[in-house]
């Protein structure tokens, strides 16, 4: 089915809310089993930065927030980060159960087994063979490398937690 043929969806044609029209995709929510790991991994290797941190001892967890931007845009004050932070598109939350890095046994699900449901989040990189090639060097496991498949323009890494991202480059690449 093309995109046009998509328009013809019960629903799809229907114009958003004009009450929809400042709505922002904000983040995206993982649990992982080790803190100290999942944030050397988002922010050496894919450098994220940490945005926010949000603590709730009483639950036993901790949220935190990590985007794609540059230092100098993060508010210094809690207060203006925190609200900035839910202004943005792109963030992804980690949440930490406390704990969960002290059993060996505990895993969570990352969704490309079965049973399958979620199944990956993507980076964009400014030139997909030169991040695959520094993340071979700093031993990032991969779920698939650009020469595997036919696919030969995409690659996926996996994370501590073996969660996928998929890495993608903005245009295509030649030869």
């Amino acid at each position: 089915m093309s995109l046009n043929d998509l328009q013809t969806l019960p629903g799809v044609t229907a114009q958003p809310d004009s009450a929809t029209a400042q709505f922002v995709f904000n983040h995206t929510m993982l649990r992982v089993k080790d803190i100290e790991k999942s944030l050397d991994f988002y922010t050496r290797v894919l450098g994220f930065r940490v945005v926010d941190k949000r603590d709730f001892p009483a639950a036993e967890f901790s949220l935190y927030f990590l985007a794609l931007v540059d230092p100098a845009q993060i508010p210094v004050d809690d207060a203006a980060r925190h609200q900035w932070m839910k202004s943005i598109p792109g963030v992804l939350e980690l949440t930490h159960n406390y704990g969960t890095e002290k059993d060996p046994e505990f895993a969570y699900h990352d969704g490309n087994t079965d049973p399958r449901g979620f199944g990956h989040i993507c980076v964009s990189v400014p030139d997909v063979r030169i991040a695959c090639e520094r993340f071979e060097t700093l031993g990032v496991p991969f779920q698939k490398r650009l020469q595997d498949g036919r696919m030969n323009h995409l690659a996926f890494i996996k994370d501590p937690d073996g969660y996928w991202v998929e890495v993608i480059q903005p245009t295509e690449l030649k030869g």
